[in-house]
Parts: C-alpha cells; structure tokens; sequence
C-alpha cells in the first residue's frame, strides 16, 4: 500500500473527525497516497502533486513553494503493518481518507478485515471524490461514505470530477453523505443541478464553507448557515482548522 508519509513514518494519527456528520468523534485518520484527481486549491497535496506533473496549484504564488518529490512524501506499508499502527491507538473509528482511497480498495479492505478481527465494533469511514465505483466487498464493508464531488471551481474539466454511475450509486446509499465546499453563489447553482441530476436526497447535503483559517471560515459561514436553514441542507464546519490551524498530523 502506498500512504502518506508524516515525519518518518506513515500518514496514521489519532484526532477528532472534524468535518461531517461524525464531527467532533474521536478517529484514527489513514491517509492514501494517490489521486486521480488534481484540484487547483487541495490541502493534501502531497498525496498528487509531484515533480514532473504539469498541474497547477494555488500555492503555485507561495514563495519557497514546489512539487513534491514523490519518495519523500510517501510511504510503502503492509496492510498488516497499516492495521497495527491503527490498532495501538485503541479507537472504534476510522477514517479512510487520501488522495482518493478507492485507487487501493485491496489493500483497504485487507486493513479493515485485520481490524475488524480485533475490534468488531469499528466503524470505518471512507472518505472519496466520487469518480470511483467502490467494488461490492468495500460497499458492504464502509460503515459510511463521505463524498465529496468536485465542483468547477476546482479547475478541471466535468468528464474528470463526475462520474454518472458512481455518483447515483452514491446517491442511492443510506451509508453516503455528500460534502461540497462553497464559495461563491455559483458553487451553490452546480450543487443544486447536480441535486437534481443524481437525485441526491438534500438532508444527505453538507455545506462547507472555504478557508484554512478560522478567519477565512467566519467570512462565509454565517451566511452559509442562513442558506442550509432555507434549503434544509446541513451545515458543516471545519472544526480540526478551528482547533489546530492547517496543519498535518492533528
């Protein structure tokens, strides 16, 4: 498996799930390495944007900024070895997050079986962008699937970031959520077309509000939170931003 690499070690820590309908729970995060994705504002780009890549990013215009080399940032594990750094923090859920986990749903699985083996009440969260169909064995195996489709403003073309089948797939799941990230009333105008496009239930919406910073969240989320209580979709904030900043590992 290839996960993110954090210090000397894999990508595996114990925090709070900080955004979703598990807000505020205790988790161990596990994070893939790997997207079939490349959007210009993502906080985990370590996980893609490696030298030779021609994408852009928007920390492009940060001074001292560059492509990551790709052994420095990932780290290769046994789904064995994967199961026993999560194990050791004796927590009942998981998050599976990346890059896009879905591009190693075998070596996932293999994580979950090991820890199901040990801890039969744990609930795994799979985190994924929704451009993947998840094979039957980790359909049945997620306890939930936090969705997070891409909007335009995420700078690539629609025949990238949607996928029809996954999308109704997802849809049609009482196990998924669906997370969009607002900043603009025209982010709001796509979600509602896609809404009505896939058919997605509008209590399973959560809107985010854009920002790394508690102060860049306070510019939108009031008036974010008027428009969830108008349209009875469910305000998500970024609670790990508000407790610990941008940073990696909390």
């Amino acid at each position: 498996m290839k996960l993110a690499k954090l210090g000397d070690g894999p990508e595996i820590f114990h925090t709070i799930q900080g955004e979703g309908v598990s807000a505020g729970l205790p988790a161990v995060f596990i994070r893939a390495s790997r997207c079939n994705l490349h959007c210009v504002w993502c906080d985990t780009d370590h996980t893609w944007n490696f030298e030779g890549t021609p994408w852009p990013h928007e920390k492009d215009a940060v001074p001292g900024y560059a492509k990551h080399r790709k052994a420095d940032v990932t780290f290769e594990i046994t789904p064995a070895e994967a199961a026993r750094h999560i194990l050791a923090f004796n927590c009942p859920r998981v998050v599976i997050t990346g890059g896009e986990p879905l591009l190693q749903e075998e070596g996932l699985l293999e994580v979950m079986r090991l820890i199901r083996a040990e801890m039969p009440d744990c609930v795994f969260e799979v985190e994924t962008n929704a451009t993947r169909i998840p094979c039957p064995a980790l359909a049945e195996a997620a306890d939930q699937f936090n969705v997070s489709p891409k909007l335009s403003n995420a700078g690539m073309s629609e025949s990238l970031r949607l996928n029809d089948g996954a999308l109704r797939l997802f849809a049609a799941s009482p196990k998924a959520w669906f997370k969009f990230v607002v900043s603009s009333a025209a982010d709001l105008t796509e979600i509602k077309v896609l809404q009505s496009r896939y058919e997605i239930p509008h209590q399973r919406i959560l809107l985010m509000p854009e920002g790394r910073t508690a102060a860049e969240l306070d510019q939108t989320a009031p008036q974010l939170a008027d428009l969830c209580r108008e349209l009875g979709y469910r305000f998500c904030d970024r609670l790990h931003i508000r407790l610990w900043g941008d940073r990696r590992g909390v």
